[in-house]
Parts: structure tokens; sequence; C-alpha cells
């Protein structure tokens, strides 16, 4: 239980460290918070429009547990960095 009430803290205070930055940033600064480390390692955030956040994916398989966790995701991201993220759209990264 304590290590869930550190997370909530760190959480809090990323988002209000980050409200110097753009919306894309302060996304970008949430993504490892919100997914952790290993997926932030496969997903890249590379566009926010109009609501609407793209992350480019490193594999299939990475898709498939983003597409999974998607609202999850999106509503991890959107708390974190305090923005409006009314979708979230990933893709395959070109090679």
């Amino acid at each position: 239980m304590a290590l869930e009430n550190m997370r909530t803290m760190l959480r809090g205070n990323l988002g209000r460290s980050l409200n110097a930055l753009s919306d894309e940033d302060r996304l970008a600064a949430a993504w490892p918070v919100a997914c952790g480390r290993a997926m932030a390692e496969h997903g890249e955030i590379v566009a926010l429009f109009e609501g609407t956040l793209t992350v480019e994916v490193s594999d299939a398989a990475w898709l498939s547990q983003m597409l999974s966790m998607r609202s999850i995701l999106q509503n991890e991201l959107a708390r974190i960095a305090q923005v409006k993220v009314t979708a979230i759209h990933f893709e395959l990264k070109k090679r």
C-alpha cells in the first residue's frame, strides 16, 4: 500500500511540474509514469491533435498490449499531464 501512495504522490507532483511545457511535451513526460518504463520504451508519443494522441509503437506484440490498456493509458495520461485526451491512436513504427 505504501508503494501505491508513493506513486500517487509522484504522479501529482509530476503533473504540477509540467505546467510550463506544451501539452504534447507534458504528455511525453507523463508517458513513462503512466505506463511504466518497459512499455514506455516501446511507444513514443508523436502527435496530439484536437485531443487525439498518436503513439508510435515498436512492434505488433507491444501494439496489442497497448491496445488492451488504451482506456487506462488515456485516463492516466490525462490525469498526470493535466491535458484533455479524448482518444489514443496507436500505429506501428515504420521501419
